[in-house]
């Protein structure tokens, strides 16, 4: 049993640490706060070759481990959370396509995604269909050789940079609904009507995005086959399980680290508050679950490494990972005291930012729901 990286991986962390420590974590207050798109950074990204990191190396792209996956997307959030979402949507879309896409797709598409010459994200989530895919009413008729889209999509990151947009549709009505799902690479047609007002999660967009008559070649059909789009989708999702995990890790690392410095610096009574056993236990607390949140992603990402469906490890990851990431910016907003409010203090972004991970890639509640599943099911089981 080891619980190191090997030596390949630790050089990507400390390669992928310097660059949050010296381009990202700097201006993160600043840029979110201003509401200003990470351009400069975006760009970086690409020089590095993390819009590769799904893409098989035969393609262009990094061809990453699950490990490694989750390193890029631990690092990242540390230093700012939204920067991460940039390449968490389009890695998710780009592991669909070299997995599930045809030969043709794959040679159209992930050499340019690869680069960052191309970006991507993936349209799921409808204004009256969230949690329930099967709910969605986006409909993809066939008409020749092309399907004509009609619908809206809500929550879509990378919106405006994304060619292809993989989008969920309806391409029959069945019952069972998800036998009648299936995914377009919409490459435009599309657009997008608004940008959603958030409370965190800045610097990349999130937007709503309406297909209207959108005519989509039928070589666009990922895989070339009608009625596999829920499978191809829930496939992903344990991946995008991974990432949000990872990313939770890494917001919640940034706030145990904001808190045990400010507690180091800051005196009350005439000596530093670390010494209050009050802080002293919440520090502690702070650092178990942070590292139990590690150990438990890491864990469902070298599972995925091993070729096995990860829906109950992913599950367990991003549900547990968020929740520490919920309470590590909070205890860290209690320790700063009032200036733990404060926007001079990294720590009010964190706080923002910690809820996404509770409800994006499916809810805590629906992940527990899977866990159960799967162990009631005997498929999954946890001890020996």
């Amino acid at each position: 049993m080891d619980f190191e990286l090997n030596e390949e991986q630790k050089a990507f962390r400390e390669t992928l640490r310097a660059f949050v420590d010296k381009e990202i974590v700097p201006v993160a207050t600043e840029w979110e706060h201003s509401g200003r798109y990470p351009t400069e950074i975006v760009a970086k990204m690409k020089e590095m070759g993390l819009f590769g990191l799904t893409v098989p190396e035969e393609y262009g792209g990094l061809g990453a481990d699950m490990v490694s996956f989750a390193l890029v997307f631990e690092e990242i959030a540390r230093g700012w959370m939204g920067v991460a979402g940039t390449i968490g949507s389009h890695s998710l879309s780009t592991w669909m396509i070299a997995r599930h896409g045809t030969e043709e797709q794959k040679r159209r598409y992930l050499p340019d995604l690869a680069t960052g010459a191309r970006r991507t994200g993936l349209a799921l989530t409808e204004p009256g269909a969230g949690t329930d895919l099967q709910g969605i009413q986006t409909r993809a008729v066939r008409d020749g050789d092309h399907y004509v889209v009609n619908g809206t999509k809500t929550w879509i990151t990378n919106a405006r940079h994304a060619s292809p947009l993989p989008v969920l549709v309806k391409t029959s009505i069945t019952e069972p609904a998800h036998k009648g799902m299936s995914v377009l690479l919409i490459d435009d047609g599309f657009s997008v009507s608004r940008d959603l007002p958030k409370l965190g999660y800045k610097g990349t967009e999130t937007c709503e995005v309406v297909l209207d008559d959108v005519r989509v070649p039928a070589a666009n059909l990922l895989g070339g086959v009608e009625g596999r789009g829920m499978q191809q989708v829930l496939g992903g999702l344990e991946i995008g399980r991974i990432n949000i995990a990872a990313r939770a890790v890494g917001v919640a690392q940034a706030a145990y680290d904001a808190a045990l410095s400010y507690a180091r610096e800051r005196t009350a009574f005439g000596q530093p508050i670390a010494d209050f056993q009050a802080i002293q236990l919440k520090i502690a607390d702070l650092a178990t679950e942070i590292q139990a949140a590690r150990l438990l992603t890491y864990w469902a990402a070298s599972q995925a490494d091993g070729g096995k469906r990860v829906d109950m490890e992913a599950g367990m990851a991003k549900y547990f990972a968020s929740e520490v990431a919920l309470k590590a910016s909070l205890e860290a907003m209690r320790i700063h005291g009032g200036y733990g409010y404060s926007q001079e203090f990294v720590v009010e972004r964190l706080y923002r930012d910690a809820p996404l991970m509770a409800i994006g890639e499916g809810t805590n509640d629906v992940q527990r729901l899977v866990i159960a599943k799967s162990l009631v099911s005997g498929k999954g089981h946890i001890g020996w």
